[in-house]
């Protein structure tokens, strides 16, 4: 079976509450119930969230060496701006895909 890391950066704790005419009236939880749903039995799937850029950055390091089979990474507005989190997915082994809640240039705008 995969095992699957899905870290989330800034503001994504508010998913379905935060801007829902943009982001969705869905919250994180209810698409990783989904998510878990359906790959039970292929995937185990673990969910990290933090504000806090050197917590996400502790937790791809604790991940990032041979725990998981990949790691999917929403940096929320760290996605534009964060240095230590690319120096990071460069210094760790496990693959790491880049997600967004929404098109990147679309919510790009002023970063």
């Amino acid at each position: 079976m995969k095992k699957i890391l899905i870290v989330n950066g800034p503001n994504l704790n508010l998913l379905g509450r935060r801007e829902p005419g943009i982001y969705g009236a869905d919250s994180f939880e209810s698409y990783l119930e989904k998510l878990r749903r359906q790959y039970d039995g292929t995937a185990a799937i673990d969910y990290y969230q933090s504000n806090v850029e050197g917590l996400l950055i502790d937790r791809l390091q604790e991940g990032g060496f041979g725990q998981y089979d990949g790691i999917v990474l929403n940096a929320g507005a760290y996605t534009h701006t964060s240095v230590a989190l690319q120096d990071c997915i460069r210094a760790i082994e496990t693959p790491v895909v880049s997600a967004t809640c929404t098109a990147a240039r679309s919510s790009a705008t002023g970063r």
